[in-house]
């Protein structure tokens, strides 16, 4: 396994890669410019080859080698199964061609339909003052969804439908998809279903369509409020090379009521997961997630801070090592 950082393409020259790349960071997960903002200069959408070949070579030239795409073109359509939805497609197909031909051979996507990750706090307090995120049930209130309730079926429908269009030009492309956990792992929320809310809903998610290259992010946060025992999950799920990409951080307390933790002091035994992953064999991209924020930094970027993220990095290695000096 390796370490990886986040390293949005607007801050591939900025302090945060000099940072990462200081603390020994050589691989990075790369994120899409905005629709709004292309890139190629023709009318080129951002996950087009040319777009692409541009922005990982700006990685290539920060020294950093480009191995997840964390980053998706619009996809609600798709979600909901609206008119539209095969245009989404489409472009989902292009920008997998595109990171095929450019040897980017891992994409995270999600399938939480009008809302991603969700948190009705983002200044709770943490450790000697630093902040972290929370999410509580009751707290919770989004209003009646514009688009209107939509059923886990449904979702399941649409799901299938996307990976049957989608999962051949994988394939052609050796691009292997990676689906991240809905955040928080509840359905439904706020009238819309969810359906990566649970270990039997990724179970379902490998038997739809059976692919090496249908597999998993592995979010350890989502997953440590569906099971009590990550190392076991991480055993299950990935003993026929099913994780592609791991997001490794904690929280503490249940779905309906969480916080986020410093990754050295939540509930799980991170070297334990550090050893499962080793244990099934895991080489791929592991990458810090939803960090505290510390003393000096902006609530702009909550759970993204620069700081926490070195403190996490170093946390990380410390266990590959030990990890590795055990087996």
């Amino acid at each position: 396994m390796k370490i990886a950082e986040v390293v949005p393409g607007a801050e591939i020259d900025g302090t945060l890669s000099r940072l990462v790349a200081q603390a020994g960071v050589e691989d990075a997960v790369g994120t899409l410019p905005p629709v709004d903002r292309l890139e190629a200069g023709d009318g080129a959408a951002p996950w087009d080859y040319r777009p692409m070949l541009r922005l990982k070579d700006r990685y290539q030239q920060a020294g950093f080698d480009l191995g997840v795409i964390e980053w998706r073109p619009p996809l609600n359509l798709a979600k909901r199964g609206l008119s539209g939805r095969d245009e989404e497609i489409d472009a989902v197909c292009t920008l997998i061609t595109s990171m095929g031909k450019l040897g980017i051979g891992v994409w995270c996507y999600e399938w939480m339909t009008d809302r991603n990750w969700v948190r009705t706090s983002t200044s709770t307090p943490s450790r000697a003052g630093s902040v972290v995120t929370a999410f509580d049930r009751t707290a919770f209130d989004a209003g009646p969804p514009e688009l209107g309730e939509i059923a886990e079926d449904q979702l399941w429908e649409n799901l299938e439908y996307f990976l049957r269009r989608v999962i051949p030009v994988a394939e052609d492309a050796g691009v292997r998809l990676a689906m991240h956990p809905d955040d928080p792992p509840l359905s439904p929320l706020g009238g819309v279903g969810r359906i990566m809310s649970s270990l039997d809903g990724y179970r379902r998610l490998l038997q739809t369509v059976d692919s090496p290259m249908n597999g998993i992010t592995f979010c350890q946060g989502n997953f440590r409020l569906m099971t009590d025992d990550l190392p076991a999950a991480i055993g299950e799920l990935g003993a026929d090379g099913k994780i592609f990409f791991v997001h490794f951080r904690d929280v503490e307390g249940t779905v309906d009521s969480f916080t986020e933790t410093w990754h050295d002091a939540g509930p799980t035994d991170m070297y334990g997961c550090v050893k499962a992953y080793r244990d099934i064999g895991f080489e791929g991209l592991m990458r810090c997630d939803h960090v505290p924020t510390m003393y000096g930094e902006s609530l702009s970027d909550v759970g993204y801070g620069t700081l926490g993220r070195l403190f996490a990095i170093g946390y990380m290695r410390g266990l590959i090592e030990a990890a590795g000096k055990e087996s």
